[in-house]
C-alpha cells in the first residue's frame, strides 16, 4: 500500500523541493528565528482581529499591508538565487526596505480618524513621501515574489493615469498629477488599502491558514485515502486517484501549487508506475490540482473579492462554482479514462489501495472542521466568522486526536506556514490596488469595456456576409466575439499574473461591457475568475505544471501544454453557463428544465471533446474522425436543444464506425 503523511511540515518541505522558485532566500541563524516568530505574530494578530477584536478596516488593512510586504523582502531577495545555495544573508538595504514598509504602511492608518479624514484630498508633504515610498517598495515587493509582469502592468496603469491625455481614442482622459494620483493611491480607500488587500486581511489569509491546519491534523491524508478507495483498483487507477483526491483536497486547499505537490509526491509515482508517460502523469496532476481554487467550500482568493464586489453572500458564490467545477473533473476524467483504455493501463493491486474502514476510523474526526465551515456558510453566517470557529475546532481536534496529534511546536509551524503561503499574494494583492485605483481615477473600465465591444462588433458584422439563413444577429456575434476577446486577454494575462491578479484586473472591464450587453453580473464575474484559473496550467507560466514535472522529472513545457489540454473543458465551460445561467444554480430566472438540459448536453460535448483529444473511444479514433467530433463538440456546448439534437445525429455515424469489428 502507498504510504504517505501529510504534516505541514511535509508540505512545506515539498513545495520548497518542487515548487518552481525564483528568489527565495534560505534563512538561518537570527533571520530564521525573527521570520519565524514574526509569521506565528502575523497569524495570531489575523486570528484575533477577525474574530474577537475591533480594528478599524483601514488599520487593519494597514497593519496586514506592514506585515506582508515587508516580510517579502527578508524572504525574498532582488535576484534569483541558486537552488543549491546552503545560505543567504538578508543585506542592509532589504533590512532598511523592511523597516520603511512597516512604518509607511503603519502611519496613515494610525493617524486620528478626523486628521485622516482631512487630509483627503488636501495631503501634505509627508503624506505624499510616504505614499510615494509605499507604492515603490509594494511593486518591488510583488517583482521579487511573483515576477516582472504584474508590476510592469501596475507601472502602465500609472502612466496612463499620469499621461491621460496623450492617450489615443477612447482612452484619452483629463490626466492626473503626481500629488493627485498619490493622493487616491495612498490616502483613499480605493488604492492600496483598498478592496483587494481589505478581502486579503479579513478572509483569505482565515481561509489559507485554515487549510493549513485542516491537512495537518490528517483531513488531507483522509482525501487521498478515500480517492484511492473510490477510483484506485480502476483501469488507469493513480491518475484518477489524482483527481479524486484534487478536487477533495482543492476543497481545503485553495492553491493549486501547494495541491499539486502535496497529492502529486503520492499520485504521480503512482502513474508513472502502471504505465503512464512522465509529462502525462504530471498533468493530470497539475490539471486536477487547478481545480482547487474553483471547488467549494474554500476556492481561491477571488472569490472572496467576488463577494465584496457583488455583494452576495459567499453561500452563493460556492453554490455558483459547484456544477462548473464538477464538469472540470468530469472533462479531466473522461480524458484520463480514455488515455488508460488507449495504453492498456492497469489499476492499483488489492495490497496497494487502504482499507475503508480502516481510514475512517483513524481520521474521521478530521471531518468535523469542514463540516462546521460549511455549515456555518450555509446557514448565512460570514465567512472570516466561519473560518475563525473552523479553526479552533482544527487546534481542539488536533489536540484530541491520537493518530496525527497536534503538539505545542506543531502548532506554531503551521500558524508559521499559513502566514508565509499569503506573502505573494498578499503582496499582489497590495499592487492590483495600484491598478483599481487607476481605474475608478481615470474610468478606464468604462472605457475599454467600449472598446471591446466596438472590436466585437466590427468583427461580428465581417463574418456575418458569410452565414447562411441569418442563423446568427449581429448581437448574437457581438456577445459572442466579446466574451473571446475577453477570454483570450485573460488567458494571456493569466501567463504571468496569478489568478487573483488577473481576475481583478480583466474584471474591471469585462464587467463594464458584459453588462452592456445584458449579461448578470455574478455570469460574468465568474466568466472572468474561470480563465484567470487557466494562469496555473497555460504555458510559458504554467506553474503548477512546472511543479507536477519537478515532481515526474519531464520536460516542463511539455507537461505545461499536456495540462492545458487537459483542462480545455475549463476553458468551455464559462461560454456555457454565460449562455445558460441556470448552470450557476443561483442566477437569475433558474429554470430546473434548462439547468439539466444545460448540463447533460455539456457533459456530452466535453466527453466528445476529450475522444477528439485523446484520440480513442471504444478503439483508435482516425484523425479526419477526431477533427469532426472536436467540431461537432462545440455543439453541444451551445445553447439550445436544437443545436444538441443536430449534434447528436451527426455524431452517430462516428459511433457506428466505432462499433465495428
Amino acid at each position: 500500500m502507498f504510504e504517505f503523511n501529510i504534516s505541514s511540515k511535509k508540505v512545506s518541505e515539498l513545495v520548497e523541493k518542487y515548487e518552481v522558485k525564483t528568489n527565495e532566500r534560505k534563512l538561518k541563524n537570527f533571520f530564521k528565528t525573527f521570520a519565524f516568530y514574526a509569521l506565528v505574530l502575523m497569524s495570531v494578530y489575523h486570528f484575533y482581529a477577525s474574530g474577537f477584536g475591533t480594528v478599524r478596516d483601514i488599520l487593519h488593512r494597514g497593519i496586514h499591508i506592514s506585515f506582508v510586504v515587508s516580510l517579502v523582502f527578508i524572504f525574498y531577495s532582488w535576484k534569483k538565487i541558486d537552488k543549491n545555495t546552503k545560505d543567504f544573508k538578508v543585506p542592509y538595504l532589504d533590512i532598511i526596505f523592511f523597516i520603511f514598509t512597516v512604518v509607511t504602511a503603519l502611519y496613515l492608518p494610525l493617524l486620528p480618524p478626523e486628521i485622516l479624514a482631512s487630509r483627503v484630498g488636501n495631503p501634505t508633504s509627508m503624506e505624499i513621501f510616504m505614499g510615494s515610498i509605499l507604492i515603490i517598495l509594494t511593486l518591488e515587493a510583488a517583482r521579487r515574489s511573483i515576477g516582472f509582469t504584474l508590476p510592469l502592468i501596475c507601472l502602465f496603469f500609472i502612466l496612463f493615469a499620469i499621461f491621460g491625455p496623450y492617450f489615443p481614442g477612447a482612452l484619452k482622459h483629463g490626466g492626473a498629477s503626481w500629488v493627485g494620483f498619490v493622493n487616491h493611491i495612498y490616502i483613499t480607500n480605493q488604492g492600496i488599502y483598498g478592496i483587494a488587500v481589505g478581502v486579503m486581511a479579513q478572509y483569505v489569509f482565515l481561509f489559507i491558514l485554515f487549510g493549513v491546519l485542516a491537512t495537518r491534523i490528517g483531513l488531507g491524508q483522509l482525501f487521498i485515502d478515500i480517492a484511492m478507495v473510490i477510483a484506485g483498483k480502476y483501469s488507469g487507477g493513480p491518475a484518477k486517484v489524482a483527481i479524486f483526491s484534487s478536487a477533495f483536497l482543492g476543497t481545503i486547499s485553495g492553491s493549486s501549487i501547494a495541491n499539486t505537490v502535496t497529492t502529486g509526491s503520492l499520485t504521480i509515482p503512482a502513474m508513472k508506475k502502471v504505465g503512464y508517460p512522465p509529462h502525462f502523469s504530471g498533468a493530470v496532476e497539475a490539471t486536477a490540482s487547478t481545480g482547487g481554487q474553483i471547488t467549494p467550500p474554500i476556492l481561491g482568493a477571488a472569490a472572496f473579492i467576488m463577494v465584496e464586489y457583488l455583494e452576495v453572500p459567499l453561500r452563493d458564490i460556492l453554490a455558483a462554482a459547484l456544477i462548473p467545477a464538477l464538469l472540470h473533473y468530469f472533462g479531466i476524467f473522461i480524458m484520463v479514462h480514455l488515455e488508460a483504455k488507449k495504453l492498456g493501463l492497469r489499476g492499483l493491486r488489492e495490497n496497494e489501495v487502504p482499507k475503508f474502514f480502516s481510514i475512517i476510523k483513524d481520521n474521521w474526526l478530521s471531518l468535523a472542521p469542514l463540516i462546521l465551515l460549511v455549515y456555518l456558510i450555509l446557514i448565512g453566517r460570514t465567512p472570516d466568522y466561519a473560518a475563525v470557529n473552523a479553526i479552533i475546532a482544527c487546534v481542539v481536534i488536533g489536540f484530541i486526536k491520537k493518530k496525527n496529534r497536534l503538539t505545542f511546536k506543531d502548532l506554531l509551524e503551521c500558524l508559521s506556514v499559513g502566514a508565509k503561503n499569503t506573502l505573494a499574494v498578499g503582496a499582489a494583492a497590495a499592487s492590483i490596488g495600484i491598478i483599481v485605483g487607476v481605474v475608478t481615477l481615470t474610468g478606464v473600465g468604462f472605457r475599454l469595456g467600449y472598446v471591446v465591444i466596438q472590436t466585437a462588433g466590427d468583427i461580428g458584422g465581417f463574418f456575418l456576409n458569410f452565414i447562411p439563413f441569418n442563423l446568427f444577429s449581429i448581437e448574437d456575434l457581438t456577445l459572442f466575439f466579446s466574451l473571446l476577446l475577453i477570454a483570450i486577454s485573460c488567458i494571456f494575462m493569466g501567463t504571468g499574473v496569478p489568478t487573483t491578479a488577473t481576475y481583478i484586473i480583466l474584471v474591471a472591464v469585462a464587467a463594464p461591457a458584459l453588462t452592456q450587453l445584458n449579461i448578470e453580473p455574478i455570469v460574468s464575474h465568474f466568466f472572468v475568475f474561470y480563465y484567470g484559473v487557466l494562469a496555473d496550467i497555460t504555458p510559458p507560466v504554467a506553474l503548477a505544471a512546472y511543479a507536477a514535472a519537478g515532481i515526474a522529472g519531464s520536460n516542463p513545457f511539455k507537461t505545461g501544454n499536456t495540462a492545458f489540454r487537459l483542462g480545455i473543458a475549463k476553458a468551455l465551460v464559462p461560454f456555457v453557463f454565460v449562455y445558460s445561467p441556470s448552470l450557476l444554480l443561483v442566477a437569475q430566472g433558474f429554470d430546473i428544465y434548462i439547468f439539466f438540459e444545460t448540463l447533460i448536453s455539456a457533459m456530452i460535448g466535453i466527453g466528445l471533446i476529450g475522444i477528439s483529444f485523446a484520440g480513442y473511444w471504444l478503439k483508435t479514433v482516425p484523425l479526419f474522425h477526431r477533427w469532426y467530433l472536436g467540431i461537432i463538440s462545440l455543439l453541444f456546448i451551445a445553447p439550445g436543444i436544437q443545436s444538441s439534437m443536430i449534434g447528436f445525429f451527426l455524431v452517430l455515424p462516428i459511433l457506428f464506425f466505432q462499433l465495428k469489428k
